[in-house]
């Protein structure tokens, strides 16, 4: 038995962390479905800006848009649905048969909105009444702005991805603010059936203290947080606060492993994935990761529910000198800034782009 299946009859999603349109034009994304059972993608702005500049799929669809008098992120967002709501159908399937918990494909709002509730509900809607698609999820990081929009569009009835989280308490504060989104629908007399997750950035860990911690700790603090925060999912989902709204029909938020491509050269390229198989959750990996995980991954036990030697651990860095909970703000402000310098420079190469591919042709029309 492949090592994918393996992981889906455990009850752990996989999902790949990428998405181009020659994936999708190949028939490459639907052989990941049939054959390495993949249930689902996310996509993100370095993504997209490597998928546009890396190939010419998308020139001849950035001249016709540009032509018409397209820019910015409305050109980006029309591409970006063009692959996604594509996607989605290609998952919809599964998303039917699931009962609507798996088969989701991801969108993120603009990074600069990171900052701005309001400004991110209303991006929110947009996008999603724009893609038409039930198995869409919008991305919301889980800023303090963020969280607020995220209860917000929850009982606007907008599908969310949580996203940019890193430590427990960024979890929780997720999670809560999913239930209080819900709890309102129900109040309000409306279906609670929301879908949601929750990403944990997990390899990030590993990458900023690589240099400020004995060898023998190296690669250890991602798995180690991932673990803490399990613990803490599994209680929630036993909580008698979720039981009453799982009984009202809600859906579970369900906890997603992000970031989870090895970055440190002289580790296992499935590092994250073998340490990371859990019931009721989902990993989303780079398609190098995913090709090396169904070629030699070795799936150990699945995650205790309760942490397991996960506080052991993070003592053991702690005496290092590392605090986790310093580092999770940090790498929360810096992800949200890594993002908001990739959609920039994604709006810059749509730009040369557009200039190049429609120089000497008159705007307005198609030529």
């Amino acid at each position: 038995m492949k090592s994918t299946q393996q992981l889906h009859d455990l009850g752990q999603s996989l999902w790949l962390d990428n998405i181009t349109r020659g994936l999708l034009t190949s028939g490459n994304l639907g052989r990941y479905i049939s054959e390495l059972a993949v249930t689902g993608l996310t996509s993100n702005p370095t993504i997209f800006d490597q998928a546009i500049g890396n190939a010419d799929f998308y020139d001849a669809a950035i001249r016709q848009k540009a032509l018409a008098g397209k820019s910015g992120e409305a050109l980006f967002f029309e591409l970006a649905l063009e692959d996604l709501t594509r996607a989605a159908d290609l998952f919809r399937p599964i998303h039917d048969a699931t009962d609507g918990m798996d088969g989701w494909v991801s969108l993120e709002v603009s990074p600069l909105l990171a900052d701005d509730t309001a400004g991110t509900i209303k991006a929110a809607a947009h996008l999603y009444g724009q893609a038409q698609r039930p198995n869409l999820f919008i991305k919301i990081p889980g800023t303090p702005a963020g969280i607020a929009a995220i209860e917000e569009t929850i009982f606007a009835g907008v599908p969310v991805n949580v996203t940019l989280l890193f430590s427990r308490e960024h979890y929780v504060a997720a999670a809560e603010a999913y239930m209080r989104g819900i709890e309102r629908r129900l109040a309000a007399g409306l279906d609670p059936a929301v879908g949601s997750v929750a990403s944990i950035f997990v390899s990030r860990w590993d990458v900023i203290i690589k240099d400020q911690v004995p060898q023998d700790l190296r690669n250890h603090l991602g798995i180690a947080m991932a673990r803490r925060i399990y613990k803490a999912y599994r209680e929630l989902l036993a909580s008698k606060r979720w039981k009453a709204l799982a009984g009202a029909g809600a859906r579970p938020q369900r906890l997603l492993w992000a970031s989870t491509g090895t970055k440190d050269p002289a580790a296992a390229d499935t590092l994250y994935i073998d340490a990371l198989a859990a019931p009721d959750t989902i990993n989303t990996m780079p398609e190098k990761t995913l090709l090396a995980f169904a070629a030699h991954g070795d799936m150990q036990s699945a995650l205790p529910a309760d942490g397991g030697d996960a506080e052991a651990v993070l003592a053991e860095f702690a005496r290092a000198g590392v605090d986790v909970e310093e580092l999770a703000l940090r790498l929360q402000h810096e992800g949200a800034q890594s993002f908001a310098r990739s959609w920039n420079e994604l709006l810059d190469r749509i730009a040369s782009k557009s200039a190049v591919l429609t120089q000497d042709q008159p705007r307005g029309g198609t030529a």
